[in-house]
């Protein structure tokens, strides 16, 4: 039975890999598939394997099958194209805790009813409404668990696209959002009652009610969000800096729900009800005080479950759980592997899509090392040695994972854990927890949550507390898996050391080299913004940053960890080319997390962005410098632009000239009409292979006298899908069609790579080569 639930489970994980969802017609094989099932037991062990193998591979086309299903069904429920951009009037419930900022508010919202005619029905958006700027100290804010009367303006999910990036559209699907967008104040928003009668509003305003207690007793401690994080799973109240220090020593799973949460409460009821069962002889004769508690045990978890959000350590320690206790409840010996793959088997079931999530592999990875390491084994390790044993096991065998999806794993992880999982596990939740009836409570945990973070900023600064590898490929990380358990198994097992020659493709990547006078540009989609990364054989440039957001920017959400999963570990130099939202706002998470030789600026000297920045200096024209044989050179503004007072600020962008023997690339950020007159009037340009259409194609930018000068090969536009200013212009797309140029977009193309080389340039997208079934065209 273990194998079939495999199976199933592994027919869900390839569809998930697929680029389009299968065509109907092909489910006429599952008939055919089943008349393995008529097969007899067979008493030749070669051919009772062949029918066991073909009732897995069965299991695996059921499973294949239903995740498919599923997808299509879901995407069905999305956002039809022309519904985009269009005002939409509905009615229905706040169903998460809104996350508030300076700019406005952002919240899940389910729909119950549709007032514009012929609209859609959609299930669940995400809206965003920015505060009036002139009554921002009167605007009603929303709460969880409310009724409003919105109009709004949607679009179908749509994010970037980058390799080891996040995938918000395949986040969207599992969540069931089926739209995203904003609220629209020219119909004024209508509140129709304070608490809308459905199961979903009542969980996410109790949610809101506690953590709204919890802020209000506890105010400005530091730790405050972290014990809201453990009651109520709303982890955005924690500071970066604390979780830096919680990620560099591997307890970050300990600040939201996890498992091991789950399981001590649900212990803790259940001992409490038993114990007090016992002791009432009239009910314990109906109901034995064990089943008692394990009825207890599982409400418990239900309840702390649904309290979380239930995300998927809490569904997977939910449902192990359940299978634990019916096999209790029927005397029974419990098997805890075989609860793992019951578990896992519930999970995917009910949600196809976790398989995708990173919280599913470290949730089951975690659980099945803990499993792999101590049960099964015919001599038992003290305490002490047990629990050091089972922390180093789920350290080795998380680290392919970690490495995969993150690219570095703690290396102070065992010894953090070690301290820290009993403490918050069994003395700071539980604390938390009972700060709901008793809210003097919640001081004591943050009081000891304050001294644990002491410890954890300490350790996490560490000169060798996390290893950091590019990104290895699937193959590397499975082998080094193969390894991990070949190394856990038993003592006297012959041969375990040999495990670790399967981590060597793990440990020590191929390196992708490029050869002295060749280079590599890849434009990095950032949405509505611009980066760009030039490498040489021994040299790396950024320029430019992405967009800051209201509540992050894109350095520390897509920048820092592509340079890191392309084992980048630091810049040669930045350039930031001028002062604007979408080409400098991640300068600042760029700075912080990756050491930086230089920085050439186009900003204000003014500005705070230079606060704590590496030596820096203004671009100006006449700057230039060779790296492995590659000319860098900077041909706008000239040095005494700085001094004049009338000059806007697209006009100081920093414009960079990167040539080798026989290719050449331009870049102008968002230099406007005056920019490249200065450029035409130096006599500085020339033609060239590659340009980055300046101000993301708008018609401020690339007049023709700039098109005729340079006349490039390859054309391509940094914008965001769906961008309100329109970009590109169909002038600008026009006039450089008229000269034959190839055009490439960010928003449609992801990641755009060049290589610049003796035999010419390759060019490469990153999203219709990696297609996947619900990314939207």
């Amino acid at each position: 039975m273990r194998l079939y639930l495999i199976a199933f489970c592994l027919g869900i994980g390839w569809l998930q890999q697929q680029a389009e969802l299968p065509l109907a017609r092909w489910l006429w094989l599952l008939p055919l598939l089943l008349s393995v099932l008529w097969l007899p037991a067979f008493s030749r062990p070669v051919a009772e394997s062949l029918r066991r193998l073909g009732v897995a591979l069965l299991c695996m086309a059921l499973g294949f099958a239903w995740a498919a299903w599923r997808a299509d069904s879901r995407l069905a429920e999305r956002l039809p194209a022309h519904w985009q951009g269009v005002d939409i009037e509905l009615v229905g419930v706040i169903v998460d805790l809104p996350h508030t900022n300076a700019r406005g508010e952002r919240f899940l919202f389910d729909v119950e009813h549709v007032i514009t005619p012929d609209a859609p029905m959609l299930r669940r958006i995400q809206l965003t409404r920015s505060w009036p700027r002139e009554a921002t100290h009167r605007a009603v804010r929303m709460r969880a668990g409310e009724r409003w009367r919105l109009t709004v303006r949607l679009r179908r999910p749509y994010g970037t696209s980058n390799p080891h990036g996040f995938d918000l559209e395949a986040w969207m699907l599992e969540r069931r959002i089926n739209a995203s967008g904003y609220v629209r104040e020219t119909s004024a928003p209508h509140r129709i009652a304070a608490q809308a009668a459905t199961p979903a509003a009542w969980v996410a305003a109790t949610r809101a009610a506690v953590r709204e207690r919890i802020f209000a007793s506890l105010g400005a401690a530091p730790y405050t969000g972290v014990i809201a994080a453990l009651v109520v799973g709303d982890q955005r109240g924690i500071p970066n800096g604390q979780w830096r220090a919680f990620t560099r020593t591997g307890v970050n799973h300990l600040l939201s729900i996890s498992g091991l949460h789950i399981s001590m409460i649900a212990a803790l009821a259940g001992w409490l009800v038993a114990s007090i069962w016992r002791r009432l002889p009239r009910y314990a004769e109906r109901l034995p005080a064990r089943q008692a508690g394990l009825i207890a045990a599982v409400l418990a978890a239900l309840g702390y479950a649904l309290l979380a959000g239930f995300q998927v350590p809490a569904q997977r320690t939910l449902f192990m759980l359940i299978v634990l206790a019916l096999a209790f409840w029927g005397r029974r010996e419990p098997r805890p592997f075989t609860a793992l793959i019951v578990a896992l088997f519930v999970v995917l079931l009910i949600d196809p899509w976790a398989v995708l999530s990173a919280g599913f592999w470290l949730s089951f990875g975690a659980m099945a090392a803990i499993v792999w390491v101590s049960f099964g084994r015919v001599a038992l390790p003290g305490t002490l040695r047990g629990w050091i044993t089972v922390q180093g096991a789920v350290t080795l065998a998380l680290a392919p994972v970690l490495f995969l999806l993150f690219q570095q794993v703690s290396l102070i992880s065992p010894l953090a854990n070690a301290v820290a999982i009993p403490l918050v596990s069994w003395l700071i939740t539980p604390l938390a927890l009972l700060g709901v009836l008793i809210p003097p409570l919640w001081h004591l945990a943050a009081w000891l949550m304050a001294w644990l973070g002491l410890g954890l900023a300490w350790a996490g600064n560490l000169p060798l507390a996390i290893m950091t590898l590019p990104a290895p490929a699937w193959w590397a990380a499975a082998l080094a898996l193969l390894g991990m358990m070949w190394m856990l198994l038993p003592r006297g097992f012959p041969l375990r050391g040999v495990g670790l020659v399967l981590w060597l493709p793990l440990l020590f990547p191929p390196r992708d080299a490029i050869a002295p006078e060749h280079f590599r540009v890849e434009v990095v989609d950032v949405g509505q913004g611009t980066a760009v990364l030039l490498r040489t054989a021994r040299h790396t440039l950024l320029y430019d940053t992405g967009a800051a957001f209201a509540d992050s920017d894109s350095g520390e959400r897509i920048i820092v960890p592509y340079l890191r999963a392309s084992g980048i570990g630091e810049l040669s130099g930045l350039i930031v080319s001028h002062d604007d939202s979408d080409h400098s706002g991640g300068m600042r998470s760029v700075i912080r997390d990756v050491a930086t030789g230089w920085l050439l600026h186009g900003l204000p000297a003014t500005s705070p962005l230079l606060d704590g920045s590496p030596p820096a200096q203004h671009c100006m024209r006449g700057q230039r410098w060779r790296w492995d044989g590659v000319l860098f050179e900077i041909l706008n503004p000239m040095p005494a632009a700085y001094t004049e007072t009338g000059r806007r600020d697209n006009d100081f962008s920093c414009v960079l000239r990167v040539s080798s023997a026989h290719r050449s690339l331009l870049l102008t950020a968002d230099g406007e009409r005056r920019a490249e007159l200065e450029l035409l009037e130096s006599g500085l340009l020339a033609p060239v292979d590659v340009l980055l259409a300046g101000h993301h194609g708008s018609r401020t930018s690339s007049i023709p006298e700039f098109v005729a000068a340079t006349r490039p090969e390859w054309v391509v536009f940094t914008m965001g899908h769906r961008n309100r200013y329109g970009h590109p212009h169909p002038q600008v797309v026009t006039r450089f069609r008229e000269i034959d140029a190839r055009m490439l977009r960010s928003d449609s193309g992801g990641l755009i790579r060049f290589d610049f080389g003796e035999a010419g340039i390759e060019a490469s997208q990153y999203r219709p080569t990696h297609r996947r079934y619900w990314q939207a065209d």
